[in-house]
């Protein structure tokens, strides 16, 4: 990565040459010496340089990666931790972390996690030797050499006789990899918690998951406590000595030596000529809402679901871990690298990889397209604000809208508008809309609906455009703007009157047709619950009347789930049931004003009702994210409710003005909303502390109360749409990096 105008030139005599990775307490440099050996140089943030516990963490690293000297380790060089700035510098190993290795070719078999499992018992045998402990091995701290794994970032590791800088209460290291006595009792580490932790990796690297996966990091802490590991998908025996490895108490882990042999036996040197031992178990496919490794889900008409146990979070695990991802450590759960990739000497990845290539930018919807429909029709006048419809696809977001916006494709790394798709000749050229819903398999669904020639109708069609070049490959014509059209799981799913018919999205081919129950005062939405499509219909009468149908995907053959009466609004699933907030002040016009009184948790089997009451009756754009109720009200005040309780977690103010709807990243650790004014505020999912706010970024305001700006994520970029058209990109690991104007 290039440096930095303020970044050093030199350090010790190490002339800086690139930078290879930043994070929250630091910045690591890519060194070389006169003679031309490359080094890791990290440095230490200015604002941790004056902490004396911080300088005396930086010493005991420096002293604990001196004491180790394995093949599999990475050697301190040279180091000042009294300097202005501390450094260290290490060797440089040129090498990906295991966890872009596992990202970007998916899980290791055979000889490769042979080599992986036994590199890495050896490291750790070295490390223990020495008297350290790790006590933060994960993915993005294991580096993949030629010649075998390396074990980098003793940030904070310890001796084993030096208890003096591990405080009661601070639960030090990455949930996923974390032992139960981190989180118990941080003072009382070993070396059985690293074995705990490798264990813990070598299931993801042999399954691209880890044991205690969950959306939060207060669930992963109640999972690594309480429950068994999900290794499932790892074949035996490699799964019988990895669960041994992950045993609760300490006593029944095996110690390296066992360990060592049980892993050469589990994985076996192939002979030469021989194809590599296969280690994974392939998993059924999984249904959204299960997860690997654990019983599959029951059948039933209407698709299948996960019936997960509820995870209550205790408020021990909840303190804990707030400590964890709050408290002065030198681990950082938000650091990550600058470039998207995990290399020698980067700090703890902890937002995802940006895009390859990516670098941010800021553009809008009405800009000049590369192909197609180059200019946008009528856009001499201001835009009126007339909301958008567009969606994420892989490295692009499509939208379209109503106004005469025609669909155009944004590449999510230059921002550049690869095309712009012109109408159908069918529909007219009055009172033009379009509106996206969504990309599979390289096609893109549209429906487009205009007046027709005679001014005094409407008709509407579906089109499928190529995502890459934006030619139309086929459409389908629809009887009136009326009906309703969604892209509901392999299926695009159109509903006419209480007609539903089934189309294959990527030929257009017919599939099914079939009846719902409900009669044609009823209006219907599609929504994807767990990966079985449902059509929610309400009757706007005295009271208002919800019910949702489980539609099979197969056969279009209907399941009812009635919802209690009343104005209610669906959310999502928890753990399998439906989750509605029912309002108690409805606001049609502005739902940012809206209040809601409870939350309805309705088991789809059985029909049971499960109410709690929301205190406070919070108000604003609601989402399920991340495990959570989170509102974003029109004064800019966030909060965040359980579900499963209704308890308030956390409510903080921020400046945004009418924020959109809250999203969360793919990690479940952050939660993301922006106001129309292209203003982004970030805070912490879990405690809810305000992490930043960027500044304004849309060209105007338009839309207050109408329509809001809306967030999506490009692997781990964040790409922000405002009311006026405005698209560009943040980083949220440096949100305060200026856009290129696209």
């Amino acid at each position: 990565m290039p440096l930095h105008k303020d970044d050093p030139k030199a350090l010790g005599g190490y002339r800086i040459v690139d930078r290879i990775g930043s994070g929250g307490m630091g910045v690591v440099y890519l060194g070389r010496s006169r003679s031309g050996r490359e080094v890791a140089v990290k440095v230490v943030h200015a604002q941790y340089a004056q902490d004396k516990v911080f300088r005396a963490r930086f010493r005991q690293e420096i002293e604990a990666v001196r004491r180790v000297s394995g093949a599999f380790t990475a050697p301190v060089v040279d180091a000042d931790p009294e300097a202005v700035r501390p450094w260290m510098a290490t060797q440089y190993v040129p090498g990906a972390a295991l966890s872009a290795r596992i990202r970007d070719a998916g899980p290791l078999r055979g000889t490769e996690l042979r080599r992986l499992a036994l590199g890495l018992v050896e490291a750790l045998r070295d490390i223990h030797r020495a008297g350290v402990v790790h006590r933060d091995l994960k993915p993005s701290n294991v580096l993949m050499a030629e010649d075998g794994p390396r074990v980098i970032d003793f940030g904070i590791s310890r001796a084993t006789e030096n208890q003096t800088l591990t405080e009661t209460g601070h639960a030090i290291g990455t949930p996923p990899f974390m032992s139960p006595e981190q989180f118990n009792d941080a003072r009382s580490v070993g070396p059985a918690s690293d074995v705990f932790s490798l264990g813990a990796l070598l299931v993801f690297a042999a399954t691209g998951r880890g044991p205690f996966d969950a959306d939060s990091p207060y669930l992963t802490a109640w999972r690594v406590l309480h429950e068994e590991p999900a290794v499932g998908a790892v074949a035996e025996p490699l799964r019988t000595v990895l669960s041994h490895c992950l045993a609760k108490d300490t006593a029944d882990r095996p110690g390296l030596d066992e360990l060592a042999e049980d892993l050469a036996r589990a994985l076996p040197e192939h002979a030469a000529g021989d194809p590599e031992t296969v280690t994974l178990r392939q998993p059924p496919r999984p249904v959204a809402g299960e997860e690997p490794g654990r019983p599959a889900a029951e059948s039933r008409p209407g698709g299948r679901r996960s019936r997960l146990r509820r995870w209550p979070v205790p408020a021990g695990v909840a303190g804990l871990l707030a400590v964890t991802l709050t408290g002065f450590l030198l681990f950082d759960p938000f650091e990550r690298n600058d470039a998207g990739s995990d290399v020698t000497g980067s700090e703890s990845p902890g937002w995802a990889p940006l895009p390859k290539g990516w670098e941010p930018w800021r553009t809008s919807v009405f800009g000049t397209a590369a192909s197609g429909v180059t200019q946008p029709p009528g856009r001499e006048a201001p835009y009126s604000g007339a909301p958008f419809s567009c969606e994420m696809g892989k490295g692009a977001l499509y939208c379209g809208g109503g106004d005469g916006v025609l669909p155009v494709r944004i590449d999510g790394t230059t921002g550049r508008l690869d095309w712009r798709a012109d109408r159908l000749p069918s529909l007219g050229d009055k009172g033009y809309g379009s509106s996206v819903l969504g990309v599979r398999d390289g096609v893109l669904l549209v429906t487009q609906s205009a007046l027709n020639n005679a001014g005094d109708d409407t008709t509407s069609s579906v089109v499928a455009l190529d995502s890459v070049t934006g030619k139309q490959l086929w459409s389908y014509r629809m009887s009136t703007t009326d009906v309703t059209t969604a892209l509901v799981g392999d299926l695009l799913m159109t509903l006419d009157g209480n007609r539903v018919t089934a189309l294959d999205p990527v030929t257009g081919d017919h599939g099914w047709t079939a009846t719902l129950p409900a009669g044609p005062s009823y209006g219907c939405e599609f929504y994807d619950v767990d990966s079985v499509p449902y059509a929610g219909c309400t009757d706007a009468g005295k009271p208002t009347r919800t019910v949702f149908y489980a539609v099979d995907p197969a056969d279009g053959s209907t399941r009812k789930v009635s919802v209690p009466d009343g104005d209610s609004v669906y959310v999502g699933a928890v753990d399998g049931d439906l989750a509605f907030l029912t309002q108690v002040v409805p606001e049609a016009r502005n739902p940012q004003e809206s209040a809601y009184g409870e939350v309805l948790l309705i088991d789809p089997d059985t029909g049971t009702v499960r109410r709690n009451t929301l205190p406070g009756g919070p108000r604003g754009m609601p989402a399920l994210v991340g495990g959570v109720l989170c509102f974003a009200s029109s004064r800019g005040e966030l909060a965040a409710h359980s579900p499963e309780t209704g308890e308030q977690l956390w409510r903080t103010s921020t400046t945004l003005q009418q924020p959109g709807t809250p999203v969360t990243d793919g990690q479940g650790r952050a939660v993301f909303a922006a106001s129309a004014s292209g203003r982004v505020a970030a805070l912490d999912l879990g405690t809810g502390s305000l992490m930043w706010e960027s500044d304004a970024r849309a060209e105007q305001v338009v839309g207050i109360g109408f329509s809001t700006a809306r967030v999506f994520f490009d692997e781990g970029a964040l790409v922000v749409l405002t009311p006026d058209g405005t698209v560009f990109t943040l980083d949220p690991g440096h949100p305060d990096r200026e856009p290129r104007s696209g």
